[in-house]
């Protein structure tokens, strides 16, 4: 990698080896990281696999490993706007400056082995953290879970949110298969912490960590319930019995389903022992610092939710309804041709007065939908329809619209709209004008 490249080009260089053939195997991540001193052992770090919910499990974690006072690295995938997202200390994203630095280290050594694109940045990423002497890690893996370049971490627990059909061309065609995959990263004499909420998943997954000589097993469905959740104020609150004992929780991340993910990252610290343990009367004020972008964000009028699947958008309908967001509700819906972009029109569909279908400005090529179909499917479902090719008219479209704008559909469709409405995705969320 020549000196002189900018960090702009540098990381266009960088992409350009997303397009590589998929090459499972942690052996090109081995080699990045024993050239590097093999940093990753140098800290401790929480690891975290699922379909949906890993990404709201690890911010909810970092959380609470920050109320602690500890310096917390978090590793997450992919991002919004700027690459620079995907590793942060103490929310802080690492330094152009720093990460040129690393990718040039790496260059030689990842050119020669052929290292691919998640293989050099996660390589990056473990050791910027331990050149920052972190306490503790927080690590979300980037697909899948055995073969997943992450999967090189012996962490303090494995947890597992939950379990869809996605990425199926890598994964499985079944749940019982990707339930295989994302249980790669259970490890022997390691606790395990198990999210999912259907029980034939839940004990797939349990005979998965035993499998491996994970101990103990944690499931959260039997270990840690809740009820009486609200959505009101800009929080998710709920009543909670834990072996912590009995109590009301809120989180700033808003969904029902945030409220499985809130217990998976307390089940999670609990299964790691005292020394990470929150005192039951701390744990909302640590909460209540929470923050993860592009998940049923609120900014004004546009809410942005990344949700890229059909479980996914379910979550997002179910949000939308229980909020009762202002009308009418308008969706600019951009998704990746290889993922269930019909079961997410259906999920959407009983929530929205009106589809916007356009086609996000970074999706890769290789990947593009088509708008056209999705637009007719849209259109099948009793929902108003318009098609804008053009993802800039499709989001001054929107704008020019009354009700709540709903930006969803990829991390592509999400972080592109930020971009042109320049709404820098750390920005609070707004407070709803009513519930």
């Amino acid at each position: 990698m020549a000196l002189d490249l900018t960090y702009k080009e540098t990381i266009e260089r960088l992409f350009e080896k997303t397009g590589s053939k998929v090459s499972p195997g942690l052996e090109r991540t081995e080699q990045l990281l024993d050239s590097l001193g093999d940093p990753h052992r140098s800290y401790p770090s929480f690891h975290v696999a699922g379909t949906n919910g890993k990404g709201s499990t690890v911010a909810t974690l970092d959380a609470l490993l920050r109320s602690g006072g500890r310096r917390v690295a978090r590793y997450t995938s992919p991002h919004l706007v700027d690459f620079r997202e995907r590793i942060a200390i103490d929310g802080v994203p690492i330094s152009e400056a720093a990460l040129l630095a690393l990718l040039r280290r790496l260059e030689p050594l990842a050119e020669s082995i052929g290292a691919t694109f998640f293989e050099i940045t996660t390589a990056a990423a473990f050791a910027y953290f331990a050149d920052e002497k972190v306490d503790v890690a927080v690590i979300e893996t980037g697909l899948g879970g055995a073969l997943d370049s992450t999967n090189v971490l012996d962490p303090v627990v494995a947890t597992v949110t939950n379990i869809s059909l996605d990425h199926t061309e890598f994964l499985g065609t079944t749940l019982q298969a990707i339930a295989d995959e994302k249980g790669g990263i259970f490890k022997f004499g390691r606790p395990a912490v198990i999210a999912e909420p259907r029980l034939d998943l839940a004990k797939r997954l349990a005979e998965r960590a035993a499998e491996r000589g994970a101990t103990p097993i944690s499931v959260v469905r039997s270990d840690w319930r809740a009820w009486s959740v609200s959505l009101a104020g800009g929080m998710t609150s709920f009543t909670a019995a834990t072996p912590l004992g009995r109590t009301r929780l809120s989180t700033p991340l808003m969904g029902e389903h945030q409220v499985r993910n809130t217990l998976a990252a307390l089940a999670t610290l609990h299964a790691a022992g005292p020394q990470y343990a929150v005192k039951k009367e701390n744990i909302n004020k640590a909460l209540s610092s929470v923050t993860l972008p592009g998940r049923f964000q609120r900014v004004r009028d546009w809410v942005f939710d990344v949700a890229h699947n059909a479980a996914g958008a379910r979550a997002l309908a179910e949000t939308l309804a229980a909020r009762r967001s202002p009308p009418p509700v308008t969706i600019v819906l951009g998704v990746l041709k290889d993922k269930d972009w019909y079961g997410m029109i259906d999920a959407l569909a009983p929530v929205a007065d009106h589809f916007i279908i356009t086609q996000p400005l970074t999706a890769p090529p290789e990947r593009a939908w088509d708008p056209l179909a999705a637009a007719a499917h849209a259109n099948a479902c009793k929902v108003p329809v318009s098609l804008d090719l053009d993802f800039r008219i499709a989001i001054d479209r929107a704008a020019a619209l009354p009700g709540t704008k709903v930006v969803c559909g990829s991390f592509h469709t999400v972080g592109d709209a930020m971009t042109l409405l320049g709404i820098d995705p750390g920005a609070p969320a707004s407070r709803p004008t009513h519930e």
